[in-house]
Order: structure tokens, then sequence, then C-alpha cells
């Protein structure tokens, strides 16, 4: 007979101190905490204190930030408790690669490729946030998932809904997936009205509290661009057979339409902790205090197509998933760039998107990846054009 020792699930969080880490501790805390689960490794970045509190709270093997700078801290902060200290890249997989079956892989940007790759080759069942993994290296991304034996449970509130929604037998029947898109806080605003707004006004998003980048891209909808690639890829989608309808609400967070005319939608209050809760319990659903929706007090839900004069990111979601190869890789690691120096006020809002395609322009003939340091050379070269065509 097992014990209740042995019986505790064991995870990994990479990338615990942002809105889907904290909101996933939230969730592992109200599940039972250390009653159910063993937290093996938590990793941060510059914000030493949470991740060391986090670290202490949680009884965690391994804490680790990706930054070496800040290591010296994170030993200090730690010091006496026991738990092991890492960074950099190197902690990162350390972290990755460490027994924990269940793996949520929350690092924003191409930082967070090697280290769910490396729990996904390892077969652990891997929790996905991290939209980069499957938008700059699809393919292999998938295909590792396959070797290592493990499961691939979307957390993004879209892809979750869709996958709580698409009917395993019935994948022969699936048409079309419909992802939402609340439109962000510029859904109503004009090009000369988008092209003024700085970063702190774009990171306000109507609906969601997530992190800067996100919010970000989420008003400027380059989210919803990464989100209709990694849908081609972790539904096994023709480009054509995705769309996309803003829906300001945020109560239908994704449909999947089937050839008998159905269409099967996922329902909610926005609440991150939703998705997280079905990826951790999954194939159970478990008990959380999600606000409940109240049909009687929803007045209205409106649907509208996406503008893409206003949100080119759209249709160069759409040219990616088309040209495939290393084009998302590409359209990603320009993207990065031109969001970092808008961020840092050194571009436009709009000049965003006109910089991801200058960039995808000149890089279109780039050949497919045949392996990971393929995608990171194509990221690294999509990096360096765009940085060279923002300071012209």
């Amino acid at each position: 007979m097992a014990s209740r020792e042995t019986a505790k699930r064991r995870l990994t969080i990479l990338g615990s101190t942002g809105s889907i880490g904290t909101n996933t501790l939230d969730v592992v805390a109200r599940l039972g905490g250390r009653d159910s689960f063993e937290i093996v490794a938590l990793t941060g970045n510059g914000n030493i204190p949470l991740l060391a509190q986090q670290a202490i709270a949680h009884g965690a093997e391994l804490a680790v930030t990706a930054d070496d700078n800040h290591y010296a801290s994170l030993k200090a902060a730690l010091a006496g408790t026991g738990i092991a200290v890492a960074s950099g890249r190197s902690g990162l997989i350390e972290a990755a690669e460490r027994d924990a079956g269940w793996v949520m892989a929350a690092i924003i940007g191409n930082a967070g490729l090697a280290p769910t790759l490396a729990a996904a080759s390892r077969g652990a069942d891997i929790a996905l946030a991290n939209k980069e993994c499957l938008v700059s290296a699809g393919s292999l991304f998938i295909e590792a998932v396959k070797r290592g034996g493990g499961r691939l449970l979307p957390v993004d509130s879209e892809h979750n809904a869709i996958f709580q929604v698409l009917e395993e037998h019935q994948r022969h029947a699936v048409e079309r997936i419909i992802l939402t898109a609340s439109g962000g806080p510029f859904r109503t605003k004009s090009l000369e009205e988008m092209r003024h707004v700085t970063a702190d006004v774009a990171r306000a998003h109507p609906n969601w509290s997530m992190g800067l980048k996100i919010s970000i891209d989420s008003a400027s909808m380059f989210n919803k661009a990464l989100e209709m690639i990694e849908a081609k890829h972790l539904f096994g989608l023709k480009p054509e057979q995705i769309e996309v309808i803003v829906h300001p609400q945020s109560v239908i967070h994704s449909m999947v339409g089937y050839t008998d005319g159905s269409v099967l939608a996922q329902l909610g209050c926005p609440d991150m902790r939703t998705a997280i809760g079905y990826a951790l319990s999954y194939p159970s659903r478990c008990d959380l205090p999600i606000e409940r929706l109240d049909f009687a007090k929803l007045s209205r839900l409106d649907f509208e197509a996406p503008d893409e004069v206003r949100f080119p990111a759209i249709r160069l979601a759409r040219r990616a998933m088309e040209e495939g190869g290393v084009q998302g890789a590409v359209l990603n690691g320009a993207k990065e760039t031109a969001l970092e120096a808008f961020i840092a006020g050194e571009t436009g809002f709009l000049t965003m998107a006109e910089i991801v395609e200058q960039v995808m322009d000149k890089l279109s003939d780039l050949p497919a990846a045949i392996t990971m340091d393929d995608v990171f050379a194509a990221d690294e070269k999509a990096r360096q054009l765009a940085a060279g065509l923002l300071h012209q």
C-alpha cells in the first residue's frame, strides 16, 4: 500500500514569479498544498524576494534565477533553508530535468524553450503557458513530447477552452476552431489614436490581469497571432481551419465547430486559475473558488471580426502558418525585439507590426528547421535584423 508521502504529486513551475506561476501556486495551495503536492523546483528571474518566499513557503527542493547576476542574492535569501540554488540557462535546465511528473512551462519568451523541451523530452506532463515552444519550434516540440511520452496540457485560456470541448473521438469531424479575442484596450481606437499610445496605456487590459509583455501583446493582438500558430500545432489543423473573433466580454474563451454545424464553446469568468486547475487535475475537474457566471446578469455577448488594418498581427500569423518552415520563429523573434523597444520608449505602438513584417519579408527564404539550433539561428537573425531596422 502506497504511503501518504509517496502519493504526493511532484510539480515544477518554470516561471513561478509571473502571473501564471503565482496563480499556479495559489491553485496548488487550494488543492491541498504540501499535503497533496511536492514542489520540486521553482524558477524566476529578477524578483528574488518573491522567488525565495515561494520556495520557503512551498518547501521547494530547488530555486533558480534565470539571471546569473542574481545568484548571490538568491543564495543569501535561502541560506540555512536546505533549498538548493542555481542560476542561468544551466540552472533552468537542471530545474526542468529534476524528477517532477508535472511541469508548468510559464517562462515568457524564447528563454523558456530549452527548459520546456528538456522537461518534455524526459516524459513529464507539460502544462504549456509558454507560447514560443510551439510558435518558434512547433513541429520539433510536438515530436519531443511524443518521444518523451508525456501529455501536453494547454494553459492559455483559449487553447485550454478548445482542449475542453474538442471531443477526442470526433477529431475527424472538426471543421474549424474559433479563438476569441477581447480586442484589448484599443478595440475601438482609431489608427491615429493608437499611433501615440505608451506602454503604460497599452498594458491596461480591460478583462485579464497579466504581466507587462503579455498585456501589450494583447493590446496589439500579437498574442492572438501567436495563439493561432500554437493552435495549428496543438490540434493538428490547417491554417484555414483557424479563425479569430473579437468578443469583448471574454465570457466565451474559444469554440470548436464540427462538420454537422454544431459549435461547442467553453464559457467562464475570466480567471487564469480555471485553465491552470484543469491542467493540474486533468482528466478530472477540481473545486476552485472561481466566480460563477450569472447568466441572468449577462446583458449581452458581442462578437465582431478583427480589424486587420488596425491589428495586422492576425494577417502576419496567417502568413507565417502558410509559409511554414521557421517563419514562426522569425515572427516571434522580431516581435520580441520590437516589443522591448516599445516598452523602452524607443519605437511606436504601430511600428511593432511594421518591423515584424519587414523582417519576415527579408527572411522569407530561410530553410525549415531540422534541429533546435536551426530555430535559435532563425530567431537570432530575426532579432538582429529587427534591431537594425529599429535604429535606422
